[in-house]
C-alpha cells in the first residue's frame, strides 16, 4: 500500500509562502493498493481538488471511488464540491461513514446544505457522479474483494473525543495495517482505545495541532500535542508515524523544529507535507 498526503492543514488553509514545506490544503489523504492501482480516500478537505486533478490526469479509472470520513467539519469536507471526479457521469462515489449510530440521521444532507444555491453555484444531485451514502452504525467492515484484487480489506473505526464526534480508522490489508485517527483529544492521560486502535500498525498517521503548552490553553478544542501523538505511537508499538493536521498559525520553520524535537525522540517519525508519500 502507499498513502500519499493531499492536505496536511487542520481547521482553515493557508496560503502565505512561509507555509508552503507542509502545506496549505486542509486535510486529505489517498491510499493506494499497489496490485490494482485503485485507490482510496480519506476525508475531502481541501486537498482532494488537487487529488482528483491527480487522478483524472493519470488516466487511472476505477468503478467505484471510496471516500472515508472521519467527521463533518468544514475542514474535512470543504473540498469535496471541487473533486473532478464527481463531475464524471455514471462515476460511483461511495461516501462512507463507520461507527455513527443514530447521532447523523442523514449523510447525503451533509454535503446537499453545503453545496445548495445560497453557497454553491452547483447542487450536489446536478454534479454528475452517483453517490453512494454509506453511514453505518457498525464499528467494522469487511470489504469483499473484487476480481482484480482477491484480498480482502478489513476497516475497523473508534470512536474519541472531538467536538461533534469524530472517528479514526484502521485498514487492514494482507497483514499490513495503516490507521489514520485525526481531530482527537487524549485529556489529562492517553486514550486507551486509540492505542489499540493504532496497535502494531505499519503507518499511523496521528494529528497533533498544538505544542503541550498550547495544548494548555485549548481544552475542549479536540485536538492533540506533539508529545502524545508520540505516547501512542510508542504504546502502540507501530513502525513508523506521520504527524498531521498542522495548525494554520505554525510555519515552515516552526513545523520543521518540531519534526527535529519529534524524531529526537521516535526515530521513524515525521511531520506530514503535502504530497509526500510513504509505501509500506
Amino acid at each position: 500500500m502507499k498513502v500519499k498526503f493531499y492536505g496536511t492543514r487542520g481547521s482553515i488553509p493557508v496560503c502565505a509562502p512561509e507555509f508552503q514545506e507542509f502545506g496549505g490544503n486542509t486535510t486529505c489523504v489517498q491510499l493506494r493498493v499497489k496490485e490494482t492501482n485503485n485507490i482510496g480516500i480519506f476525508d475531502a478537505g481541501t486537498g482532494i481538488r488537487d487529488l482528483g486533478k491527480d487522478y483524472l490526469s493519470s488516466g487511472h479509472q476505477q468503478k467505484e471511488i471510496f471516500i472515508a470520513l472521519t467527521h463533518f467539519h468544514w475542514d474535512h469536507i470543504q473540498g469535496f464540491p471541487f473533486f473532478a471526479p464527481a463531475f464524471i457521469k455514471n462515476q460511483n462515489i461511495n461516501l462512507l461513514a463507520l461507527g455513527w449510530g443514530k447521532r447523523i440521521n442523514c449523510l447525503e444532507e451533509i454535503f446537499k446544505t453545503q453545496m445548495q444555491k445560497e453557497y454553491f453555484p452547483v447542487q450536489l444531485e446536478k454534479m454528475g457522479a452517483n453517490f453512494n451514502f454509506m453511514l453505518l452504525s457498525e464499528t467494522k467492515k469487511i470489504l469483499e474483494p473484487e476480481v482484480e484484487d482477491p484480498k480482502p480489506v478489513i476497516v475497523s473505526t473508534n470512536k474519541h473525543k472531538h467536538p461533534g464526534g469524530a472517528y479514526g480508522y484502521r485498514i487492514e490489508r494482507d497483514g499490513k495495517v495503516f490507521v489514520f485517527c485525526t481531530d482527537v483529544e487524549h485529556g489529562d492521560s492517553i486514550d486507551d482505545s486509540v492505542v489499540k486502535l493504532a496497535k502494531d500498525a505499519n503507518l499511523l498517521v496521528h494529528e497533533a495541532q498544538y505544542t503541550t503548552e498550547e495544548l494548555k490553553e485549548k481544552k475542549g478544542w479536540g485536538h492533540s500535542s506533539y508529545e502524545q501523538a508520540l505516547e501512542v505511537a510508542e504504546r502502540a508499538n507501530v513502525k513508523v508515524l506521520v504527524i498531521t493536521h498542522h495548525d494554520p498559525d505554525h510555519d515552515d520553520e516552526f513545523l520543521k523544529k518540531r519534526e527535529i524535537e519529534c524524531q529526537e525522540r521516535f526515530k521513524d517519525s515525521v511531520l506530514a507535507r503535502e504530497k509526500m508519500e510513504i509505501e509500506f
